[in-house]
């Protein structure tokens, strides 16, 4: 051992420790509790883990992380061979049921953010207790705040839409200008996948997630399995207004639902371009709107094309 290693100062001996197991550092050293992390820190665990920066933490990177987040209890450094692989099994099998809503088999940022403690107002920009109803309510929000008419949610529009989330969720609270600048950097990282320093359509969806997308029910899998009371159910989804019809926010909602069936990024422009070829097709009185009888014709040739689809697979 050299003489540097062995006079080594305490501190930078627990500096050591932490980088041996990254977890580590976000421990309280005398409960060995998991402290609250700042919207930073988060990103600091996702970024560690999530090597490749593909957006999921999977196989030797989740094994890597469950390794470390049960060895990090430990206030002296233990490597990962304190975690058996017939414990990591078992780990693995009870972690994903719990946190792995999609049942993807990987973790998503999302999913992480169920899991570690954060503090209270960064948690609450994940909407986990109060997703969207519909995608109507998505494509209002997504009007309100594309200020500009862009296409995109820039930084400052984002920044107003966390401000305004905020604000509602806790009324007697102002966030600091600091915190929301913050804030908007980090879910700028989290959700801007293709790193353009914007938010494109598909890309605010996933942050501000929709309840369910009914269109991906097992029903419109088949023509045959499609009754009436499956059409007057989506129609009534849509129709907010119960006008008869399904236009405007509606309407462009109901398409971002379609279109994230085969699609999975797209933008403003991929939807303007969407609902043309849809009107064209199937707006037979040419009046910009969707009425139920051009309804059950899209929903039907939705159907065929997944049948076919599953027949030929």
């Amino acid at each position: 051992m050299s003489t540097q290693a062995a006079t080594a100062s305490p501190s930078s001996r627990v500096k050591l420790d932490k980088a041996n197991n990254f977890m580590r550092q976000f421990r309280d050293a005398e409960s060995r509790q998991l402290k609250k992390l700042t919207a930073n820190q988060f990103m600091e665990v996702w970024s560690h883990y999530d090597a490749d920066g593909n957006g999921f933490i999977e196989g030797t990177e989740l094994d890597g992380f469950l390794r470390e987040f049960v060895s990090s209890v430990n206030a002296t450094d233990c490597g990962p061979e304190v975690v058996s692989d017939t414990m990591l099994a078992e780990l693995k099998e009870c972690f994903m049921e719990a946190y792995d809503d999609n049942q993807d088999g990987r973790i998503e940022i999302r999913e992480l953010a169920q899991l570690l403690p954060m503090e209270e107002n960064f948690l609450l920009l994940f909407r986990f207790d109060n997703p969207l109803e519909s995608s109507v309510e998505f494509m209002k929000i997504w009007r309100q705040y594309d200020k500009d008419n862009s296409g995109y949610i820039e930084a400052d529009e984002l920044k107003a839409f966390l401000r305004d989330l905020l604000k509602e969720a806790k009324k007697s609270t102002e966030v600091s200008e600091d915190k929301l600048i913050e804030y908007t950097d980090t879910m700028l990282q989290v959700f801007d996948a293709n790193k353009d320093g914007k938010l494109q359509l598909s890309e605010m969806a996933k942050l501000l997630p929709v309840k369910e997308n009914f269109l991906c029910r097992s029903v419109f899998k088949g023509a045959s399995k499609l009754t009436r009371d499956d059409i007057e159910r989506v129609f009534a989804l849509y129709d907010r207004d119960n006008s008869g019809t399904i236009e405007d926010d509606e309407l462009t909602g109901f398409l971002k639902d379609l279109l994230e069936l085969v699609k999975k990024d797209y933008d403003a422009k991929d939807l303007d371009e969407f609902q043309e070829t849809i009107l064209r097709g199937c707006d037979f009185n040419r009046d910009g709107k969707i009425n139920k009888k051009e309804l059950t014709m899209i929903l039907m040739a939705l159907s065929k094309h997944n049948d076919d689809d599953t027949q030929q697979q």
